[in-house]
């Protein structure tokens, strides 16, 4: 019964945004996939807001607006940098499904070709605890390139201290 709760939620949010009567017999496969990245967006939101809580965190972040009006990829880390839970429409950008990156550091997304220059400065700024913003070539999971933005921020507790990073995510020409 509690994948329905979210299934209800999804469908809710959907439909609230259609002024349509009717869906053409061949839409329902443009529907479907649709849907179904909304319902996956939703468990993510779920997700992050229990870990949110779970970590105390001080920061309140506005997950439905980076997820689903900024279709941001995000990332959180715990305190040592380990991926602890990466949206699902990290897929379409990289190949890789959340599940197979958990446990991972994020540099399993750099390479060869990857700016040793902007991983350094990136590394610099988690080091420091500070908030960052770059763009970096990164790795998809078949070996090819693309380039991605990150916007990255520690996340403190209600103690002070740092339990999380979240970065928000994009590919970018």
């Amino acid at each position: 019964m509690e994948e329905m709760k979210h299934y209800d939620k999804a469908a809710n949010k959907f439909y609230a945004n259609l002024n349509i009567t009717e869906l053409p017999l061949a839409g329902w496969d443009v529907f479907s996939k649709f849907f179904s990245k909304v319902c996956e967006s939703l468990q993510d939101i779920n997700i992050l807001k229990g870990i949110s809580h779970e970590q105390a965190w001080q920061t309140v972040v506005p997950f439905e607006k980076e997820v689903l009006k900024k279709k941001h990829i995000i990332v959180v880390t715990d305190a040592k940098l380990n991926i602890v839970h990466a949206t699902q429409n990290i897929y379409d950008m990289n190949g890789y499904r959340p599940e197979e990156i958990v446990g991972q550091k994020p540099k399993i997304f750099q390479g060869e070709k990857t700016c040793k220059h902007t991983a350094q400065r990136i590394s610099k700024a988690v080091r420091e605890l500070e908030s960052f913003e770059a763009t970096i070539l990164n790795y998809r999971k078949d070996g090819s390139t693309y380039n991605c933005w990150i916007k990255g921020t520690p996340i403190y507790n209600r103690k002070g201290k740092v339990v999380n990073f979240i970065a928000f995510e994009r590919e970018v020409a």
